[in-house]
């Protein structure tokens, strides 16, 4: 019987060392990051809204449309696939709702914050939190749907009071969040190394995720063995992809406006491509339902119904 995708994330989770997770936001992404030999993906509301509607990421990416993009992405992939799941779409109700379905989506994991709504991006202006009892009851909420759906998802219970309210009281929020059964901790927009430090020494027992936001984000960008000694056991990069692709389409387009086409090197060739997209491995499975009638020649266009 296959692994399910929450019990190798678990297996990931009890593992030695830290395990980095890029962050994807379509089906081709996570296709490149599986290729690439991680063992499991994020995904990014962030890049999500930018990808699917151009806007960015304040809430005005639906319910709907997030776990939409979710299925697709977890179909083109084998690897374990954590959803962001935002801050649950409403109360603890819409929370438990939100659960079943990523459970129902085929989802590892899930991260869920404490924000109000509508939300704010991590690492930026106007972020609020709800009130402690109603962050600690969304987390329970989490958990009792994931017990009744007879799943093992993994709950990661994010908080961003470090920025809307104070260290102390994430430090306060995320070891309330552990009492209550979350399978991994994270405080949004750590500010230094020390906090860093001090956020992985509450709940020992408990995983710890670090979400190093590239390009000029609150928290410093520590390499894995730094991660490792600060006690991290699981790291996201939200941008990196989205980022990069941003700034390569803009290459290409400026190349493209001054009559020229990327310059060699920057664009895959064209069998690279179609290998990506899966081309090989699709004829190779049309192979086992060919018949003996010919069909249209790719040659002259006619057809032949002739047998061979």
């Amino acid at each position: 019987m296959a692994e399910s995708p929450a019990k190798a994330l678990r297996r990931i989770l009890d593992s030695p060392g830290v395990h980095l997770g890029p962050s994807c936001f379509d089906a081709l992404s996570a296709k490149l990051v599986e290729r690439a030999g991680f063992d499991y993906c994020f995904t990014s509301g962030f890049s999500i809204s930018a990808a699917r509607l151009g806007l960015p990421d304040v809430g005005l990416i639906s319910f709907g449309e997030m776990m939409d993009q979710g299925r697709q992405i977890i179909q083109a992939v084998s690897i374990p696939i954590i959803a962001d799941g935002d801050n649950g779409y409403g109360n603890a109700m819409n929370v438990k709702r939100t659960i079943r379905e990523a459970i129902r989506a085929g989802y590892a994991g899930i991260f869920l914050e404490d924000q109000v709504s509508p939300k704010a991006c991590g690492h930026t202006r106007g972020r609020k939190v709800v009130p402690r009892d109603e962050a600690v009851m969304r987390i329970k909420a989490a958990i009792d749907a994931r017990k009744e759906s007879g799943s093992d998802i993994v709950i990661i219970a994010r908080t961003d009071s470090r920025q809307a309210v104070s260290f102390d009281e994430s430090l306060w929020r995320s070891q309330a969040f552990a009492d209550v059964g979350a399978d991994v901790l994270l405080i949004d927009a750590l500010a230094s190394r020390e906090e860093m430090k001090a956020f992985c020494r509450i709940a020992p027992s408990v995983p710890k995720m670090a979400n190093l936001l590239e390009g000029g984000g609150k928290t410093p960008i520590l390499n894995p063995t730094e991660l490792e000694d600060v006690g991290f056991k699981i790291a996201a990069y939200p941008l990196s992809l989205m980022g990069v692709s941003i700034r390569a389409m803009q290459n290409a387009l400026t190349s493209i406006k001054g009559g020229q086409i990327p310059s060699h090197g920057s664009i895959p060739t064209f069998e690279e491509i179609k290998e990506i997209v899966g081309f090989n491995s699709y004829y190779e499975e049309e192979k086992r339902y060919a018949t003996s009638t010919d069909h249209v020649s790719s040659q002259n266009g006619t057809f032949n119904s002739s047998k061979e």
